[in-house]
């Protein structure tokens, strides 16, 4: 009776040790990189980190993207692949596969870096919402400098500093919107614009075929990440015509997913460029239409095509 009791004694022991062993082993083979995202392949993705250089990181279908914001990561929320842009600061966790590529399981990020992250991938920022509240800001200054004559001077300066900001702001913003614009690491394939009506959002059944041939051009390029970027008018307020033109790009995403066979992997996070890059004067109805739009585009990295 007591041999047999060592003998149990002894056996538990060596199957504690050998489930310590292989929770070992997988945790070993889990890799973590962090850095900042600074290209968008298909469905894989280049990440710059201070120790190791670029890396590959493959995503696909079963990748978790969260968005960790607050005190130690409380608040957590599931995000499509589509987020991924470049310029996003990333944790990713995952395995190394035969070709030296990091296959991620997990990609997290904070909520405020993916915000500085679109605006700089769009190329716009909401300047216009900025200035009407330096112009609340001012009018408020103002009311102080008619009871408090004293200051008039500083303040005068004051606001001419917010002058100079918000130029800086502008020729920024118009820096990475050309830049962008100008898409010099990519070779542009295929084109499509969709039109909408005043105040409209959804895909207008006539661009459909147009958007169908387009994605079966995409699929015969390899490595290709299409873009879509949305615009509005510039007629009524800016904080509306930011809104159209985000939903009317999100619009046209959700039919290449699913009547197209796009996967979200391939798409850029949808632009919302609001009323910047007007392509006809607002003055008339008809420059208006063509201010109302979406464009779609088939690009393929040059470093891929060898160009």
């Amino acid at each position: 009776m007591k041999e047999t009791k060592i003998t149990r004694i002894v056996l538990l022991t060596a199957a504690s040790l050998a489930m310590v062993l292989l929770l070992s082993g997988i945790a070993a083979a889990q890799n973590k990189i962090q850095g900042v995202i600074n290209g968008r392949n298909g469905p894989s993705m280049t990440v710059q980190t201070q120790d190791m250089g670029n890396v590959v990181v493959v995503l696909n279908d079963g990748t978790e993207v969260e968005d960790v914001s607050g005190v130690f990561h409380a608040r957590r929320k599931q995000m499509g692949v589509t987020v991924l842009v470049p310029g996003l600061q990333v944790q990713v966790q995952g395995s190394y596969n035969a070709q030296n590529q990091l296959v991620a399981d997990r990609v997290t990020f904070n909520g405020k870096n993916l915000q500085t992250a679109t605006d700089i991938q769009a190329g716009v920022a909401p300047v216009e919402q900025q200035q009407q509240e330096q112009q609340q800001q001012l009018a408020q200054q103002q009311e102080q400098l008619e009871v408090q004559q004293a200051k008039l001077q500083q303040e005068q300066a004051a606001e001419a500093a917010d002058a100079a900001k918000i130029a800086a702001n502008k020729a920024a913003i118009a820096a990475v919107n050309k830049r962008f614009g100008e898409l010099g690491d990519y070779n542009i394939w295929d084109e499509a614009t969709v039109l909408f009506g005043n105040g409209k959002v959804a895909v207008d059944p006539q661009y459909q075929p147009q958007l169908l041939a387009l994605c079966q051009k995409a699929k015969t390029v390899t490595g290709y990440v299409i873009q879509v970027k949305g615009y509005a008018s510039a007629v009524g307020s800016a904080a509306l015509n930011q809104k159209l033109s985000q939903e009317r790009a999100a619009n046209v995403t959700d039919f290449l997913e699913q009547s197209c066979g796009i996967p979200l992997t391939n798409v850029l996070a949808p632009g919302a460029m609001g009323t910047s890059r007007q392509v006809a004067p607002d003055t008339t109805a008809e420059g208006q239409a063509e201010n109302r739009r979406v464009v779609v585009r088939v690009l393929q990295n040059k470093g891929i095509a060898g160009t």
